[in-house]
């Protein structure tokens, strides 16, 4: 096979007259494992639909290895049409494929194969999108946001999935610890073009404030230059030698050229949380909290005593029950018993994960003033609203659009706007890092280290949770929270394994290896509502698969029988020239039988592996 798998040369894009790519380049080998990185709206998105081939450009070339297998994960599935989640999944393989390998990538990610599909939660679709581009092990993986909805087990068994597959990779993703994890090169989408650095995401940070740094220097240089180029015209030469010089003329043209787009580099987020009064020492103090639903404990006897300053994770496979335990805690949800106080001066701002706050139709700008303004306060000082909306890297015309034309970045940088504004000294945050890019969370995580109240943290970003907390308070299944002190890592050593995976259940890493994590989530997080209560009972094994776990063997034993018998006859040297027909007709059934074999085979270990999983 070629050495290009997939390459993109020269691409350039324009909307609305004003260029999104401008010489972009993409080059996927064999065994590539790419981390595409950039500002929200830089288009690393569009970059890839246009490598799957979902999107048109200007001008530029695409080549794609006749050979080659793409397949694409987009941010959101689309799955309407589908009767079933393995219907889903088969309209993925190829015409030649085995259609059982879609059952088993179904099975895999600890879905029902006969599941609606629109019935599903954003956690289970993520993980029925992720079986179909898996399922006919593709030579390429174009994945934007494989981690979107997916909770923290399901982030570690695709990571470690990831790392076995043999096909490249180009992944865009805001997990930095996967980045870091699965990426040898990384590719920078800057101000329309693309920079490549032969090394992985962790050493791309560094590398991009060296170039950075770089091209202020040369902006410096172009400065000095422009100043020189200017003394010289003033000063009569252009008059004295006209015809001669206007070739520099033209030149210092272009250098102000360069220069002012030189600065037209993207901004910087400028984060500044609106304080209140400082609250009493004393947050909240909880005692032997408990609260179920439908007879399901969701928490049992957890106590708790958050002091000013503190900032505490909460962590849990989807469906654990975070969210019923935040509301709780912030005496949104009454509990079943125990007794929850909080401390004088409270001003809390929560915010809330789905966006719900955001109506689609009103401006930006109303979002945050209601209308009645086009000044906001923030920590006494007023600011004009499109100001104020700069800070957050939206161009001062979008405060009068609707909200319905922003991107998923776009939106999420408007609620932390809108959260920020708010005076606040405890601060409830469901999910913040949703849809923002590196550059954001960095700056989100400077300013939570400077906030000077209190903070309660949902999230599944384990390097986020590292950065900014004190404390995790974990799921420890059926009900149970426990607390440990530092951040992700911290519990991680403490507790000697990852949250919501059972002592049995495997590392990621080979096919397979997910159905201990997945059918601990499959069981916690299907059909979750608002307060993150899963409404389906503990995973049972069904009479089908009780049945086909006796039945199988005996269909195990007869095929050995006649594989045998089989092998026996084939092996005869004269049953060739004797019979031929004959020959031929036992060749094929053999091949069947051994086909059948090994199929029945990986069933029944596949069910045995479930019974232990399950104790039954």
């Amino acid at each position: 096979m070629s050495a290009h798998l997939v390459k993109l040369n020269d691409i350039h894009l324009t909307f609305g007259g004003t260029p999104l790519l401008a010489g972009a380049e993409l080059t996927v080998a064999p065994g590539d494992r790419i981390c595409l990185v950039g500002r929200n709206g830089s288009g690393k998105s569009t970059l890839l639909r246009m490598a799957a081939g979902l999107a048109e450009f200007d001008s530029g070339e695409r080549f794609v290895h006749p050979q080659a297998r793409v397949r694409y994960l987009a941010q959101e599935a689309d799955l309407s049409g589908y009767a079933t989640a393995l219907e889903y999944v088969e309209a993925g393989l190829d015409p030649l494929d085995d259609p059982y390998i879609a059952r088993r990538a179904v099975e895999e990610v600890g879905l029902d194969p006969d599941a609606e599909p629109f019935r599903l939660s954003g956690g289970e679709a993520r993980r029925l999108a992720i079986a179909r581009v898996l399922a006919p092990e593709p030579e390429v993986l174009l994945l934007d946001e494989p981690t979107n909805h997916l909770d923290l087990p399901a982030i570690e068994w695709l990571e470690g999935r990831l790392k076995s597959v043999r096909a490249a990779i180009v992944l865009i993703s805001h997990d930095r610890r996967m980045l870091e994890a699965l990426s040898r090169s990384t590719l920078w989408l800057d101000r329309g073009t693309t920079r490549h650095l032969d090394r992985g995401f962790g050493h791309f940070e560094a590398w991009r404030d060296k170039v950075l740094e770089e091209e202020e220097a040369e902006r410096h240089k172009l400065d000095r230059k422009i100043v020189r180029e200017l003394e010289w015209m003033y000063s009569g030469g252009v008059t004295g030698r006209r015809k001669r010089n206007m070739r520099r003329v033209g030149e210092l043209h272009s250098m102000r050229e360069a220069r002012s787009n030189a600065l037209k580099v993207v901004g910087q987020v400028s984060m500044t949380a609106s304080e209140a009064g400082q609250s009493g020492k004393l947050v909240i103090d909880a005692e032997h909290l408990a609260k179920s639903f439908d007879g399901r404990p969701i928490v049992t006897d957890i106590s708790v005593r958050i002091a000013r300053g503190d900032r505490v994770g909460l962590v849990g496979p989807n469906g654990a029950g975070k969210t019923t335990l935040l509301n709780m805690l912030t005496g949104i949800l009454t509990p079943d018993s125990g007794t929850i106080k909080h401390g004088a001066n409270i001003e809390m701002v929560t915010l809330d994960q789905k966006r719900a706050e955001l109506d689609p139709t009103q401006r930006v700008a109303d979002v945050l003033t209601g209308g009645r303004s086009d000044w906001i306060e923030i920590n006494g000082q007023r600011k004009h609203i499109a100001s104020y909306l700069v800070d957050f890297l939206f161009q001062p015309e979008q405060s009068r659009s609707p909200v319905k034309v922003l991107s998923g970045g776009e939106r999420a940088r408007l609620l932390l706007a809108k959260t920020l504004a708010k005076p606040s000294n405890l601060l409830v945050l469901d999910e913040p890092t949703n849809d923002l890019d590196l550059e954001t969370l960095d700056l989100l995580q400077e300013l939570l280290a400077d906030y000077p109240g209190t903070l309660l943290l949902v999230s599944h970003d384990r390097d986020f949770l590292d950065r900014v907390v004190s404390s995790v308070i974990v799921s420890e299944g059926e009900g149970r929270w426990q607390e440990y002190a530092g951040g992700y890592s911290d519990m991680i050593a403490q507790r000697g394994k990852a949250p919501g995976r059972t002592d049995n259940t495997r590392d990621g890493g080979k096919r397979g290896d997910y159905k201990g994590a997945s059918r601990t989530m499959a069981s916690t997080s299907a059909d979750a509502g608002e307060s993150g209560v899963a409404l389906k009972p503990k995973r049972k094994m069904t009479f089908k698969e009780k049945h086909a776990l006796k039945t199988l063997p005996e269909m195990i034993a007869k095929l050995d029988k006649e594989i045998a018998t089989l092998t026996a006859k084939v092996a005869d040297p004269k049953l060739y020239a004797k019979d031929t027909a004959g020959y031929n007709a036992a060749s094929a059934r053999l091949g069947k039988a051994q086909a059948e074999h090994a199929k029945i085979e990986e069933q029944w270990l596949e069910l045995e592996l479930l019974r232990e999983e399950l104790g039954e």
